[in-house]
């Protein structure tokens, strides 16, 4: 796997795991958080596959009014880095 790939997943589980131990975000977006780390680890997927995957679990919960801002900036900071990611 690429390099740049390798960081860009990294620094997104990075982010997430930062949401997800955050008690001021409510649980549902916590769970979503918690999601999209335990796809981006699973190496049975192809990187594009796992970044497609946990974009798209993320998408709702950046969509949800009770997200508090700063975790919406968050959750699109790291859709920003996986966007990239194809095969």
């Amino acid at each position: 796997m690429e390099a740049e790939i390798q960081k860009a997943i990294d620094q997104s589980k990075h982010i997430l795991k930062k949401i997800g131990e955050d008690s001021s975000v409510p649980r549902n977006i916590r769970r979503a958080a918690n999601e999209a780390i335990a796809v981006l680890e699973n190496d049975a997927d192809s990187p594009a596959v796992r970044a497609q995957n946990a974009i798209s679990i993320l998408d709702e919960p950046s969509q949800d009014p009770n997200c508090p801002n700063h975790a919406r900036t968050k959750i699109w900071h790291v859709s920003s880095l996986l966007e990239p990611i194809r095969d």
